[in-house]
């Protein structure tokens, strides 16, 4: 409930499934306050547009929904007497009710516009009239490894709301493999920073903010573990901004779909690698375990233990390359030239991307 990760001590999966996004900008949303809400310009502000936010459910039919979960959200926009917060979903995920709680514990109803499991993101809609302060989102471009940080948020609860841990950006573009549907094997990967900034239960959905004040991650996930200390990590804000946009306008993210289980050549058990075959020279690329019925992986003719090299010319050496390509080059309808080993033989394949919903 707390996305944390119990480092080491689970098993993991040697398949990914292969997907993308739609084709979106990074500066979709551009209007990051409007009417009277300030953006924010140094930490003091910022935490004024950190906020907290509580999952109620009821326990039975008896009783009035109660706090199940607290977490943190980020607003981020205000228009048209309304304002939005972005959390994660793991925040909000199972609430028949969501509260947003602003500075001094006023507490407004909020109402769920979308979530996506994928990239633990959620978008909330709330009364925008006590709103007085909007964050201002940075971009991840330039930002380099030692650079200071603050992670802002509720660890714990409301109790402690708004604490500012500060430390440093101790990994970019860090590729975590997550569970998304609870059945203990990874089965996607998620793009983060990482930071040995403290990020405690409770921080999740908060912020992950420069030294200028400026919102550049979303506070997601840490690794637990008794020989682990100090590995936090955060949703890029880049990558962020194209999701909430989505889930703003539509509730949910519709992306590409392939239609294929994969792994990297050295995932692939050795009583299976005799089904592979490469000619000299080529080292790299994504080993197909499964092609699922109906998708546009059979409809082009993939099959099991094929070697995906390339997708538009583009390198797939791992699954997260795949997925990068496809979540920002393609869109539904798309139809993509993958280039393929079988038997050895090299082989060109062009794939018409459809739609998949994870809602």
């Amino acid at each position: 409930a707390n996305n944390i990760i119990t480092f080491g001590e689970t098993s993991s999966s040697q398949t990914d499934h292969a997907l993308g996004s739609d084709k979106s900008n990074p500066d979709i949303i551009t209007t990051m306050a409007a009417e009277d809400a300030d953006s924010s310009t140094n930490l003091a502000e910022v935490s004024e547009a950190v906020v907290g936010v509580t999952n109620l459910q009821r326990q039975s039919i008896w009783t009035n929904s109660e706090e199940a979960g607290t977490g943190s959200g980020i607003i981020y926009k205000k228009e048209n007497g309304k304002a939005y917060v972005v959390t994660n979903h793991h925040v909000v995920n199972g609430a028949e009710q969501v509260e947003v709680v602003l500075s001094e514990d006023e507490r407004i109803p909020a109402k769920v516009l979308g979530t996506d499991e994928l990239t633990d993101l959620a978008v909330l809609e709330i009364d925008g009239e006590k709103v007085t302060r909007v964050a201002t989102l940075g971009s991840m471009e330039n930002k380099q490894v030692g650079e200071t940080v603050f992670a802002i948020g509720n660890p714990l609860g409301i109790e402690f709301a708004n604490s500012l841990t500060k430390g440093i950006i101790s990994g970019l573009e860090r590729s975590v493999s997550v569970d998304t549907n609870g059945d203990q094997v990874a089965d996607w990967i998620t793009e983060v920073i990482q930071t040995d900034a403290a990020i405690n239960p409770g921080n999740s959905g908060g912020a992950l903010v420069d030294s200028n004040g400026e919102v550049i991650g979303i506070n997601s996930m840490k690794i637990a573990s008794t020989q682990v200390e100090g590995i936090g990590f955060a949703i890029p804000i880049n990558a962020a901004l194209p999701i909430m946009e989505q889930l703003e306008s539509s509730g949910k993210v519709q992306r590409p779909f392939i239609g294929i289980s994969m792994a990297t050549i050295n995932q692939v058990p050795m009583q299976y690698r005799h089904n592979i075959a490469l000619p000299e020279g080529v080292e790299h690329g994504m080993v197909i375990a499964s092609v699922e019925p109906g998708s546009p992986a059979e409809e082009a003719g993939l099959q099991q233990f094929d070697v995906i090299t390339k997708i538009d010319d583009h390198e797939t050496p791992t699954a997260l390359e795949l997925r990068k390509y496809m979540y920002n080059e393609t869109q539904v309808g798309d139809t993509v030239k993958l280039e393929i080993y079988r038997n050895g033989e090299k082989q060109t394949v062009d794939l018409k991307l459809t739609a998949m919903d994870n809602q």
